[in-house]
């Protein structure tokens, strides 16, 4: 089953006072490339995190954004009495030096409430891991039905076009078991043209005939084409998506289709292996966006 390297998902949880947002979004690639935005609190628990995508992605450029945020509600806070007093005697000395009547209060104090506390940054990693590892593990699996989707539509397109190129190429190979007796014929008469009431060679006429049949006999890649189509469409129905092997083996019918290009002497033939040439480009051109 082939699988689309693009796709993004995104969970959030709400559990133990933990609020977790988790973001993945994938793009093409050559090779799995990780990226990980994580809370600082958290940023030791990363090669865990990238294990974990490593285990469920083999091919594509991910981008992970994790944002955890607690509960208002639970939040503890540190005073720092110390500071509260400096602030105060600082803020008493600057009334008295613009003599000002009005007494420092409260409320004055707390515009400097940065300095005064601090939120506990604290948490229970075990907890707030183990909501994490649920909602990346929840993520990846609604990214993986979208990468499924957008690869079985991949998946469709890439079979009706591959068996385009495979009816053309068995026409190409009719036709050139038809060319050769044609051949043997025209070069019978343009020899015959030439040497007129001359005896002809026949040992001489029947060596250029096998040394031209040989040159227009494509039975050999004609077969490893079809041996090639076979693994094609095996590794395309295969349970997991693999694109390497896709991409190798349109690579070697490429080469082959090349060789027949080249030994064609057939204007048929020619335009065959240029309609094949044009599928093989829109099939490559899918087979870069699977994994």
């Amino acid at each position: 089953m082939l699988k689309s390297m693009t796709g993004f998902s995104k969970v959030e949880l709400n559990e133990n006072g933990f609020y977790v947002t988790v973001e993945i979004k994938t793009l093409n690639g050559k090779n799995l490339e990780i990226n990980c935005r994580l809370p600082k609190s958290l940023s030791h628990h990363e090669l865990e995190i990238r294990e974990i995508l490593r285990n469920n992605i083999s091919r594509a450029s991910v981008f992970l954004s994790i944002n955890v945020d607690t509960d208002p509600s639970i939040k503890s806070f540190n005073i720092n009495l110390d500071a509260a007093a400096a602030c105060y005697n600082v803020l008493n000395q600057l009334k008295k030096e613009l003599k000002l009547k009005d007494a420092v209060k409260l409320e004055n104090l707390l515009a400097f409430r940065d300095l005064l506390y601090k939120q506990d940054d604290a948490i229970d990693e075990d907890v707030c891991m183990k909501l994490i590892t649920r909602a990346l593990k929840q993520a990846l699996k609604n990214l993986d039905a979208m990468r499924l989707r957008e690869g079985q539509q991949i998946s469709k397109d890439i079979i009706a076009r591959m068996k385009k190129i495979h009816e053309n190429v068995q026409k190409i190979e009719q036709i050139s078991l038809n060319k050769v007796p044609q051949e043997r014929e025209r070069l019978r008469n343009r020899v015959a043209q030439l040497f007129e009431s001359d005896e002809i060679d026949e040992h001489r006429l029947q060596l250029e005939i096998i040394l031209l049949a040989d040159k227009l006999d494509i039975s050999e890649e004609c077969t490893r084409l079809y041996s090639h189509f076979k693994f094609f469409n095996d590794a395309v129905k295969s349970k997991v998506s693999e694109g390497r092997k896709i991409n190798f083996l349109l690579q070697e019918i490429h080469r082959e289709i090349n060789t027949i290009g080249s030994k064609a002497n057939d204007t048929e033939i020619s335009h065959l292996v240029v309609h094949c040439k044009e599928e093989l480009e829109k099939i490559r051109e899918q087979v870069q966006n699977i994994e």
